[in-house]
């Protein structure tokens, strides 16, 4: 049985006598002293598509899920459905635009290493890979000198995610993106 502060964004956890999606994790840790964090997380009820929004103490526990996690590939984007294709037997799973909230902006065409849980047969949600490689495609021009201090520039990377970038670093370039934090990480 997970505990709060062990869940990531995509898994499937049993709240109550619902089984959900983990959509997003805002972490709060009170100031005051033997203050619990918290943890502040978006689910989605798997069967009904219901939101909910609900707050927990590191420690509570969530009940355990019968799943299936099947390894996939971002395949294309038809209209308003996101197509994941299986790398074994290549079935397709399709997610609408409300089912990837919070992940669609690391998403590109070929990305490998996406896991897509299965409940009964059905998509629930999916999985990202630690890390995406992305291309820079709108930022300021570089500065002379800019590797020799530690300063930042914002960007806007492929997929519209906006990420702090080193100076140095200019448009058309590829960087490495930590999907948990939404932080560069490297050059690819």
């Amino acid at each position: 049985m997970p505990r709060a502060s062990e869940v990531k964004r995509g898994e499937i956890v049993r709240h109550g006598e619902r089984v959900c999606a983990v959509r997003r994790i805002e972490i709060r840790t009170p100031s005051s002293r033997g203050s619990n964090t918290l943890y502040r997380m978006k689910l989605q009820d798997v069967q009904t598509r219901q939101n909910l929004d609900e707050t927990f103490k590191g420690e509570d526990l969530f009940g355990d899920v019968d799943f299936v996690r099947r390894q996939a590939s971002y395949s294309y984007f038809d209209g308003d459905l996101h197509v994941f294709m299986d790398d074994e037997d290549f079935s397709q799973y399709s997610f609408n635009e409300s089912d990837l909230e919070g992940q669609l902006e690391y998403l590109s065409e070929g990305l490998r290493g996406i896991f897509v849980t299965l409940i009964d047969g059905t998509a629930a949600g999916i999985q990202l890979p630690a890390s995406v490689d992305l291309e820079i495609v709108e930022t300021a021009p570089a500065l002379k000198g800019g590797t020799a201090t530690k300063r930042n520039k914002r960007a806007s990377l492929a997929g519209g995610l906006e990420v702090q970038i080193p100076e140095y670093l200019v448009q058309g370039e590829v960087i490495r993106v930590n999907t948990e934090t939404g932080e560069y990480m490297s050059r690819a």
